[in-house]
């Protein structure tokens, strides 16, 4: 095997320095789809010699937790495509050996193989091995005319072609399967940038899918031939637009339920001077032109400050921590205010620092902002919260953690 892949290398170099430029284009064709075949034949050997390696326990017997991370290091792979590699290779050693066999004869591609392998499973679990035998063939027919994108949207009426008497009922059921995995694999993610930027990733279930479609499809046409916006960043207008109006409804719970409201911070020498720029209470900071944009549908809610950064004022206070006392709050703690927590203010709670139950009031100075996790962790340990002399909260650990006891205090959400 070593003699013969030396050999295919060499013979690999030698076309590489071809000089391309001189075949005619029928030759450039056939070179090109020659190219693919061998390619796709590689990889079948690739994958068996991974197969063998994994079975083996090659990678733990060098060092490895399992056979990817060996992988990822030794062909300098993403730990994904490693995994991937390795899981492929399993599908192709169990699965229907005309999956295999229509890889090594470069009939099909990597891709392809995954959509056949799988499709076939499902077949062979509704209807039974013959059915999944008839199957391969099938699939690795239409596979000579279509991409594996196409291959499983034909895939999901294969039944049809194989087993018809139970096409109806299994496709009933891959539907619920379709839609249990969607729920199960369903997330957003929201990342935070540095400059104060959000990177939103995620992957939606049909419904969901369909309903960002719908709201934000009307709104990502091009407002005119003067609009030079990439599809992307209309896209981004878009989902900015819906946001806007959802937050005008006034339906949505207490806490995102008002007009978008800007907190504008400054000290009282300052409050006299004209605006520069504005402070979310996210901590991004928007320029004079987009607070006075902001302002035209927005209340202000002026917040003084006083040197050391306390709230001095803003607006009537309420017997629960809501509205201008939640705003206050926000300003001062900015965050989860337990040592190291970087969660923000809309994942808060007002913890109050003497119990409300024991007679404690619901003010500034009996509350201090806690995510969900550090609220519960204070009710039920031995560190105490208290404001320090300059009206700012520190906690202090219990005696067994720290024996000197020194009040310790959240840098994470500390702003210049």
């Amino acid at each position: 095997m070593i003699d013969a892949l030396e050999q295919a290398e060499a013979a690999v170099a030698a076309c590489f320095d071809a000089a391309a430029w001189a075949a005619s284009e029928p030759d450039l064709v056939a070179a090109l789809d020659a190219t693919h075949r061998l390619e796709q034949r590689l990889v079948a050997v690739k994958l068996t010699l991974v197969r063998e390696l994994d079975g083996r326990g090659t990678a733990t017997a060098q060092g490895a937790s399992c056979t990817a991370v060996w992988l990822r290091d030794r062909l300098r792979l993403g730990v994904g495509a490693a995994r991937r590699l390795v899981e492929l290779a399993a599908t192709l050693d169990t699965g229907p050996a005309g999956v295999r066999d229509a890889l090594a004869g470069g009939l099909v591609d990597v891709e392809q193989v995954r959509v056949i392998a799988e499709t076939v499973e499902t077949v062979h679990t509704a209807a039974g091995p013959q059915a999944a035998d008839k199957a391969v063939g099938v699939l690795v027919d239409w596979a000579a005319q279509f991409d594996a994108a196409g291959l499983r949207k034909l895939g999901t009426r294969i039944l049809d072609h194989v087993a018809p008497e139970v096409a109806e009922a299994a496709t009933e059921a891959a539907v619920r399967a379709q839609e249990s995995r969607a729920a199960r694999d369903r997330h957003v993610t929201i990342s935070e940038q540095p400059d104060g930027r959000l990177r939103l990733t995620g992957i939606l279930d049909i419904e969901a899918a369909a309903l960002l479609r719908a709201a934000i499809d009307p709104l990502t046409a091009p407002t005119g031939p003067d609009d030079t916006r990439t599809p992307g960043q209309r896209r981004h207008d878009a989902l900015a637009d819906v946001c806007r109006l959802a937050l005008s409804g006034g339906d949505l719970p207490e806490s995102g339920g008002d007009r978008p409201q800007l907190v504008v911070t400054t000290t009282y020498d300052v409050l006299r001077q004209h605006l520069t720029r504005g402070t979310l209470d996210t901590g991004g900071q928007l320029s004079a032109d987009t607070v006075r944009r902001l302002a035209c549908d927005a209340r202000i809610l002026p917040a003084v400050l006083g040197g050391n950064g306390l709230v001095l004022d803003v607006g009537r206070q309420r017997r629960l921590v809501t509205g201008p006392l939640r705003r206050a709050l926000v300003l001062r703690d900015r965050g989860c205010a337990f040592p190291g927590c970087d969660r923000p203010p809309r994942w808060c709670d007002a913890h109050h620092i003497h119990h409300w139950a024991d007679g404690g009031p619901t003010s500034l100075d009996n509350a201090v902002l806690l995510c969900g996790h550090h609220h519960r962790h204070l009710h039920h340990s031995d560190w105490v919260v208290r404001l320090g002399g300059d009206g700012h909260p520190e906690f202090i650990p219990p005696a067994w953690l720290d024996p000197e006891q020194v009040p310790r205090r959240n840098h994470y959400h500390r702003r210049n």
